[in-house]
């Protein structure tokens, strides 16, 4: 009887996604067991003190060593292609970590403006209270971020797709440029997952989940990793995780690696419907401009395709209506089959306002910024009938009499 996580290295990503991260016990299960324990009973007192002195490997304690919690590290870690990963209570919890792990008061960080609302009040509200700088700088502009780095910026910050504009960076240029000036960049890859886009493939040094959206599936559990080498993110940041516990629960875990096995249907499903709703309401005369990297009109689809760097355009579809605030507000309100939420990547479509819900803590003027205006709605495409979602959006798109 062999275990699963014998990893063979010509394993496909679904493959990896079933068959990484599970040390199969005595029991003979099948399915991945959770863990619930907090504590760990040791052979002798010798053995339990070699293992907190860090001179043999086990179990110590589950704020930062869960079996189950350590095969949805190991998975994920395999399916983005890094040497370690560190699982946290939850996306912004991972983004804490990363920077308290890898910066210390009067270092610099730049990052995109276009970023998730909570991210950019955690680097302005929180960060600076440290004595942690960040500048802001277009997502799409290399030579803006070249222009913003100092001398003691350490970290290179990012979102691509962006949220909710789903912009796209181009990252093996911004890996170069951080690595240049001895920087790491970090890649914030919720919107597109290791199916359609693996950021370390591409130079950067660490990428970021949100473990809630994509990667859970079906909007069950509040989680988030982070993904990179095994010094940086195995040794820095899980210190952090150890020490301050920011700490995924086992039955979370457990959840997102049953997320994992079905990740890649999942993605080109959503990215399929996704792309017939942009082209429809791209045509809509209630519709100004859409977002959607799928379309030809995006300015970064040469960045979309097989073999580029992201495989299709995603879930996420941004649309801006005419007359602002209250026609997204109608269009909104007028759904019956869509879930209002700022939540994404479910299997349910989800639809919000972005500039009222994800942003609306930023200034008028940092919103106006990243492009956020009142009429942008953000939609994230789910697994039902695409006939039965357009239509559901059509009754607040139709003219008001």
């Amino acid at each position: 009887m062999h275990d699963d996580d014998s990893q063979d290295a010509s394993w496909g990503l679904a493959t990896r996604a079933l068959r990484t991260g599970h040390a199969r016990t005595a029991e003979g299960e099948h399915c991945e067991p959770i863990f619930t324990t907090s504590s760990y009973v040791f052979a002798s007192a010798a053995e339990a003190a070699a293992r907190f002195a860090g001179e043999a490997p086990g179990n110590i304690y589950s704020r930062f060593t869960n079996p189950t919690v350590r095969a949805f590290e190991q998975r994920l870690a395999a399916l983005e292609g890094g040497a370690a990963c560190v699982a946290t209570a939850s996306g912004m919890s991972a983004i804490l970590a990363t920077c308290m792990g890898l910066l210390q008061a009067g270092d610099h960080l730049v990052a995109s403006r276009s970023l998730f609302g909570s991210t950019t009040m955690l680097f302005d509200k929180y960060l600076a209270r440290f004595g942690v700088d960040t500048s802001y700088v277009n997502l799409t502009d290399r030579d803006a971020w070249a222009a913003a780095i100092r001398p003691k910026t350490r970290l290179l910050f990012l979102e691509t797709p962006s949220n909710p504009l789903t912009e796209m960076a181009e990252i093996a240029p911004l890996a170069d440029l951080a690595h240049a000036h001895g920087c790491a960049l970090v890649v914030d890859n919720c919107f597109s997952t290791p199916v359609l886009q693996r950021p370390l493939d591409l130079g950067a040094d660490l990428v970021i989940h949100s473990a809630t959206k994509y990667l859970d599936g079906q909007g069950r559990c509040v989680g988030g990793a982070v993904v990179g080498d095994a010094e940086r993110v195995g040794a820095d940041i899980f210190g952090v995780v150890r020490t301050a516990g920011p700490s995924m629960s086992p039955f979370n875990a457990w959840v997102f690696l049953k997320g994992l096995e079905t990740l890649e249907l999942r993605m080109h499903a959503h990215a399929q419907a996704a792309l017939a709703l942009a082209q429809w309401l791209d045509g809509h005369p209630s519709v100004q401009r859409v977002h959607y990297p799928g379309l030809a009109s995006h300015p970064q689809h040469h960045l979309v395709g097989p073999g580029r760097q992201q495989h299709s355009g995603g879930g996420i579809v941004a649309f801006e209506v005419r007359g602002g605030r209250a026609a997204a507000w109608r269009v909104i309100d007028a759904t019956r089959l869509c879930s209002i939420t700022a939540n994404l990547g479910d299997t349910k479509t989800t639809i919000t306002h972005p500039a009222t819900t994800t942003h609306g803590r930023l200034s008028a003027e940092a919103r106006a910024s990243a492009g956020i205006g009142e009429g942008l709605i953000r939609l994230a495409v789910g697994l039902e009938c695409v006939a039965d979602i357009q239509a559901d959006l059509a009754r607040g798109l139709e003219p008001q009499p």
